[in-house]
């Protein structure tokens, strides 16, 4: 118990769900935070909660298998209920914070810098690390992983095998899930849903109603606001790949597929030299050409 910043203050304990929590003092300073010997802490359950120079302060909680860690900081505000909560086998270490009302349940794991606060959840096995923000109601769950400079609030949900990293953004009443990818500078938002295997990155824009799914991969400067805004199609004979084509305000129409992003013009003339020695690979290719000439 020597090496522990804190001791248990014996008659300040509450329970919750039967599980009863115990307030911690501080009895090492902890420069880091700002504690200094004899500052009350929050509430945990056991000794193995709190490690290192990890603190718990207001009426934030952490229990069962959960342990805080590193330069982590669990934190709310002592006037408001339903405080910041770590429990099960959740894990918040490095220099994460969680605080407000914010709540990281199951084999959660939230590290680095980054940031859980508001009424936002981290549950099951999803991971939040790098300089990453989770906010508002927004929830993060399944195995997802948010991570870079990524944000995501409102009441938007990332799960799945979802990840959103970069500097992306999901807000709103978004949804990001399954095997989606949102990276770059790129944005999801009002209502849209980004799922299956679908890929948003640069500087593209998905709001409204619009669903982005398949195989889709929209890119560049796009924006689409509903389903009607892209078109994928595939698979190709010659590669399996999908492709998928939509308005981009930089080049009008953009098409996607593979290593290849350009315009159509572009993307002709790609096809004309890569397939001329086969005439079967050709013929699909100049009739996914059409489809999109008469989409857009």
């Amino acid at each position: 118990m020597t090496n522990r910043n804190y001791e248990f203050v014996t008659n300040d304990t509450i329970s919750v769900n039967g599980v009863t929590l115990t307030r911690i003092r501080a009895i090492r300073d902890i420069p880091i935070h700002g504690v200094e010997v004899g500052d009350i802490g929050g509430y945990i359950e056991k000794y193995e909660n709190l490690t290192e120079n990890a603190w718990v302060s207001g009426n934030a909680r952490v229990s069962g298998d959960a342990w805080v860690s590193g330069d982590a900081w669990v934190y709310g505000k002592a006037c408001v209920s339903g405080k910041a909560c770590v429990s099960g086998n959740a894990r918040v270490y490095g220099d994460a914070r969680v605080s407000g009302d914010a709540r990281v349940a199951g084999d959660a794991r939230v590290s680095g810098d980054a940031q859980v606060y508001g009424k936002a959840c981290v549950s099951g096995d999803a991971w939040v690390y790098g300089d990453a923000r989770v906010a508002g109601d927004a929830q993060v769950y399944g195995d997802a992983w948010v991570y870079g400079d990524a944000r995501v609030s409102g009441d938007a949900q990332v799960y799945g095998d979802a990840r959103v990293y970069d500097n992306a953004q999901v807000y709103g009443d978004a949804r990001v899930y399954d095997n989606a990818r949102v990276a770059g500078d790129a944005w999801v938002y009002g209502d849209a849903w980004v799922y299956d295997n679908a890929r948003v990155y640069d500087n593209a824009r998905v709001a409204g109603d619009a669903c982005v799914s398949g195989d889709a991969c929209v890119s560049g400067d796009a924006m689409i606001q509903s389903t009607t805004d892209y078109i994928t199609i595939g698979p190709a004979r010659s590669s399996g790949r999908y492709t998928t084509s939509f308005i981009d305000s930089e080049i009008g129409v953009r098409v996607v597929t593979g290593c290849f992003s350009g315009s159509i013009s572009e993307f002709k003339s790609a096809i004309e030299s890569t397939h001329a020695n086969n005439e079967q690979n050709l013929r699909q290719y100049r009739g996914f050409v059409a489809v999109i000439e008469a989409s857009f």
